[in-house]
């Protein structure tokens, strides 16, 4: 398995916001300006089908294969010969929320893609994770 990425922060925001965000797939473009649309088949659940549009690249499947309500979020994508995770976890502590996004790929050309099309995963999973705590944070004191 690669690691392509893993992001940790601290938000004053409770998880079941952050929880929220993962789980409103039509809102991902918000947080993730490479994300052009996401759209779930049916209601979000383990085992639930999806498709992604990342901006200039193709529709691509995944599947939601962790959900634990207001925990953790975790889809996984299959492209060829290779499979792409990205798990979203939020526990709960003194100041609001711990959060990890951590990005992986296994499968015997993991190496190709960590190589060429997902290259830029670390930089991007720290961005969007900034940009989600932002978003989180803002609507919380606006709700105040």
């Amino acid at each position: 398995m690669i690691t392509l990425a893993t992001v940790q922060r601290v938000a004053a925001a409770p998880p079941t916001a952050f929880f929220a965000r993962w789980i409103d797939h039509a809102t991902w473009s918000e947080w993730s300006p490479d994300t052009e649309w996401v759209r779930v088949d049916g209601p979000v659940r383990l085992g639930a089908r999806g498709i992604l549009k990342p901006k200039g690249g193709p529709r691509t499947p995944f599947t939601i294969s962790e959900l634990e309500t207001d925990r953790v979020y975790t889809d996984v994508s299959r492209v060829p010969g290779a499979r792409l995770t990205f798990r979203h976890t939020a526990a709960p502590v003194a100041e609001g929320s711990a959060l990890t996004v951590e990005v992986t790929l296994d499968g015997p050309l993991a190496w190709l893609w960590a190589r060429t099309a997902f290259s830029g995963f670390e930089r991007s999973a720290i961005e969007d994770l900034d940009r989600l705590v932002a978003l989180v944070e803002m609507s919380a004191s606006s709700a105040r």
